[in-house]
């Protein structure tokens, strides 16, 4: 025995002669000493002694549910003859990082004892508080009755995933549950394309100042801060979080939309959020994504909602992904792919996670239209616009005609068109992720092609150079081939005359000037053999022309019976005469 060993026991014995507190394994220790004089410690519990004779332990009093995969592994190494289900906890003795030194027992009919247990054993029940919401004061956008429930469960948690199928208002639900909150600084972490949108979304139901964050511009006065995911890195490095400007503003809530985007825990998105949002109040998940697909894709979301579930990644993926080991090379590596005992894993996450599909709720309309607003940045747009107002203002004969004008703008709206290509790409491909098929509308064929091409082998296109034979071969391979996600068509060629009922979304990556041209669109969809509620919508840049024909349109409430409804064909040229107005107007 070292000199130095020999002071760590010899100090230890010391404690024991004059410890006085309710640590129970220490008191054992002491009774051991007083009742035999050849006790000596070993060096781990005179380390122990040493460590805790100050701490105080915690009274519990009280039974903890079990995870079940430790419940088995505390069966096999303790001999137990039934797997135990919870843990009944005395006194907490020690609390170190990943464990707790227990005093208890497994068993009614056991005695107490003292036992070290991974924290990741207990099992923390979840449970949404009550809260009482005057919704009155949200009469002038009233929601609907199944995101009543939506808000008040998350008002009423921590941490908590909002996983409703598309097109059920997770944004109008979680904005109104976040100003029930009371919370003051609010964080929303979404990709880029839908930045606007929430804006826009909370300006519907508060006047509480909004900051979107662009590259590395940062603000912290602001009660609202949107950021997408790719720029997250600007504002916080995980090994320098003194520093870091997320940390800084003390959010007391964190809105991840799109949350799916962080289920790869080697991304850097994912490493930042994960290493941020341990410290936040309030953590709130939103996606549309199915729960069931592939569950360890969900592990780290369950994860950052602290999940019973997900407490220990190892008896995840055995339980819930057929994980197993496999040697490669010299190492051995998990399989997790696959998906096992999935009606259990719902159980047990139902507290956390809400999940409903449009077919199962009843207060939808069978159409559901959304706008869905972005931001252009474009010298070239910029530039054409100039020369159409300089043109219009000469006030030439030509500049009168609604023909002219008309046909003047087409540079300008193809520009818009193909400027929107990526935004519809990564919508479209969100949907697609989500299992469903999708229908894209566009008015130019350059902008259709590259869309068609995007998407390959899993896409057919129609446009009017098409032959009947193609037309018809492209409508039954989207109809029929499980294959085939995408049809992708030309406003007026496709517009007219097809059933595409197994598509449930649509999306208009451009508007016509034609208003009847986009109901008719729209409807390609919504028709007889459709099971499900159909989706549509309507990519705008809300700083251009679009934005403000779709606006003014939708104050004066001819959103449905005019850019997308049953306006009577009679009434066209008046309709097209306003649109021009409103651009000639904007200048």
């Amino acid at each position: 025995m070292g000199p130095t060993q020999s002071l760590i026991e010899h100090k230890a014995l010391e404690l024991l002669d004059t410890y006085s507190g309710a640590n129970n394994y220490i008191l054992y220790l002491q009774q051991k000493k007083i009742s035999s004089k050849k006790f000596y410690p070993t060096r781990s519990q005179s380390d122990y002694i040493i460590l805790y004779y100050d701490v105080t332990p915690k009274v519990a009093r009280k039974w903890v549910e079990l995870d079940s995969y430790f419940a088995k592994k505390f069966a096999e190494e303790k001999y137990l003859l039934e797997t135990p289900s919870q843990i009944y906890i005395e006194k907490l003795l020690v609390e170190k990082e990943k464990s707790y030194h227990v005093w208890g027992k497994f068993f009614e009919k056991d005695n107490l004892s003292e036992f070290w247990i991974p924290k990741s054993a207990l099992i923390k029940t979840h449970n949404v508080k009550p809260v009482q919401i005057d919704y009155t004061k949200y009469n002038h956008r009233p929601p609907l009755e199944h995101q009543k429930i939506a808000i008040e469960k998350l008002a009423g948690s921590k941490r908590f995933i909002l996983a409703d199928d598309m097109g059920l208002g997770k944004t109008t639900s979680t904005i109104i549950a976040a100003l029930e909150t009371g919370a003051k600084k609010i964080l929303i972490v979404c990709p880029a394309s839908l930045k606007i949108n929430w804006q826009r979304e909370i300006e519907n139901y508060s006047s509480r100042p909004v900051f979107i964050a662009e590259g590395k511009k940062y603000s912290t006065d602001e009660d609202f801060v949107i950021v997408n995911y790719d720029i997250l890195k600007n504002f916080h490095d995980t090994k320098d979080k003194e520093n870091s400007l997320l940390q800084k503003t003390n959010f007391d809530l964190v809105i991840l939309d799109e949350a799916h985007m962080i289920s790869n825990v080697q991304a850097q998105r994912t490493k930042i959020i994960n290493n941020f949002v341990k410290t936040i109040d309030r953590v709130w998940l939103l996606t549309g994504t199915p729960m069931t697909s592939r569950p360890m894709n969900y592990y780290n979301l369950l994860n950052i909602i602290e999940s019973p579930v997900a407490q220990n990644w190892m008896a995840y993926a055995i339980r819930y992904c057929q994980g197993y080991q496999f040697k490669a090379g010299n190492r051995k590596v998990w399989n997790v792919s696959g998906a096992s005992n999935l009606e259990e894993l719902r159980d047990r996450t139902s507290k956390q996670v809400l999940r409903r599909l449009k077919e199962n709720v009843l207060d939808l309309p069978e159409k559901i239209i959304t706008p869905v607003y972005l931001r252009l940045k474009s010298k070239q747009y910029e530039d054409l616009m100039g020369e159409y107002y300089n043109w219009y203002e000469n006030k030439t004969e030509e500049s009168q005609s609604l023909t002219v004008q008309f046909s003047k703008l087409m540079k300008v709206r193809k520009v818009i068109a193909n400027e929107k290509i990526n935004q519809t790409i990564e919508f479209a491909e969100n949907i697609l992720e989500q299992g469903k098929k999708v229908i894209i509308f566009t008015n130019f064929t350059d902008t259709l092609q590259m869309i068609y091409h995007h998407f390959g082998k899993q896409a057919v296109y129609l446009d009017g150079s098409c032959s009947n034979s193609m037309r018809q071969q492209a409508v039954d391979s989207f109809q029929n081939d499980e294959k085939i996600k995408v049809f992708v068509g030309n406003l007026k060629a496709a517009g007219v005359g097809l059933t595409l009922t197994s598509a449930e979304v649509v999306i208009m990556n451009d508007l016509s000037f034609v208003p009847a041209e986009h109901s008719q669109a729209e409807d390609r969809a919504y028709r007889y053999g459709q099971k499900s509620n159909v989706l549509v919508y309507y990519p705008l840049f809300e700083n251009t022309i679009e934005g403000a024909i779709y606006d003014i349109l939708s104050k004066k409430k001819k959103i449905i019976n005019t850019v997308m409804g049953d306006e009577p064909q009679e009434e066209l040229g008046d309709v097209l005469e306003e649109i021009l107005n409103l651009i000639n107007s904007k200048k």
